[in-house]
């Protein structure tokens, strides 16, 4: 199956509700812009509540508030139940990736600026969208947003290395989630499979950080306020990714990646307090400008 008919071959499956109907009209990148702003708008809290319950712990909770929000809503134990042997193992592979993706993240940026975390991600999904994009202007946009990433980030190798395997193991993992994701998306079982594959994730994570995660359940602040880092970090996020992945090409949607750093810069100047020089404006605009310019494989 190819980049467009992946696109093209299932809606989330949100039925024939108002809201469905809803998120089927809104423009897929509308539902991508909003998973940019919480991708890192999540974890940038999230790193405040390291002291409190630990790295591991805080990626325990994160994927359990996830898992108990989509419960109720998705029934992952039905969507499981009555896939076919090829979707249970894709669901199998998904959540195995999110849970694995989630905690290494969640040590990187432990050991890590978020900017260079941010950077290693990125770098894996350029090959995804090179593999997808087929005509020179989108080669020439995706060398726009790649050079406007490199202002952006500065990148700057770290000397821990510990912190960099969990951050290229992170970045190898994204680029799994890509993928995985989009298959997610054409397999028809949209958000009920990311229900299913985040329940699969839980079961995953459950005995690695269930210890470091005890506290917050003795503090009501500290849980409600994991509880809201959850949902931020893989409850919004995780939602619109589906709604755009099942209508954007994978290579496409590889490439609007590269707004990430530009969203993790932004948070920084909002929640941190950082404050943007020349070169990071700069940055900004080429990879806008690269995004901007490209054209989904799905247009012609």
């Amino acid at each position: 199956m190819d980049d467009q008919t992946q696109a093209l071959a299932a809606s989330p499956a949100l039925g024939n509700s108002t809201l469905g109907r809803l998120t089927e009209k809104m423009p897929p990148h509308v539902w991508f812009g909003v998973s940019a702003v919480f991708h890192y708008l999540g974890p940038a809290f999230a790193v405040l509540l390291f002291p409190h319950v630990g790295v591991l712990g805080m990626a325990w909770l994160r994927i359990a508030t996830a898992a108990l929000i989509f419960a109720p809503l998705t029934r992952p134990w039905r969507s499981f139940a009555r896939a076919d042997r090829s979707t249970r193992l894709l669901l199998l592979a998904f959540g195995a990736c999110l849970a694995v993706m989630n905690c290494s993240f969640y040590l990187a940026l432990d050991r890590l600026p978020i900017s260079l975390v941010a950077a290693i991600e990125f770098v894996g999904t350029i090959g995804v969208a090179a593999v997808g994009l087929r005509s020179p202007r989108n080669l020439a946009a995706l060398a726009v947003a790649v050079a406007g990433t490199l202002l952006l980030i500065d990148v700057r190798w770290s000397d821990d290395p510990i912190g960099l395997f969990w951050a290229f193991l992170n970045g190898a993992l994204f680029v799994g989630y890509i993928v995985l994701g989009h298959r997610v998306a054409a397999s028809g079982a949209g958000i009920a499979g990311l229900g299913a594959a985040m329940a699969i994730a839980f079961v995953v994570v459950l005995p690695i950080g269930f210890t470091d995660a005890l506290p917050a359940f003795f503090s009501p602040p500290l849980l409600f306020a994991a509880i809201g880092v959850g949902i931020c970090s893989s409850v919004i996020p995780y939602i619109c990714d589906q709604l755009a992945m099942s209508r954007l090409p994978r290579a496409s949607f590889a490439l609007m990646l590269s707004l990430l750093p530009v969203t993790a810069t932004l948070i920084g100047v909002i929640v941190l307090r950082q404050i943007l020089n020349f070169t990071d404006c700069l940055g900004i605009a080429l990879v806008v400008a690269g995004v901007a310019f490209h054209k989904p494989a799905s247009a012609g």
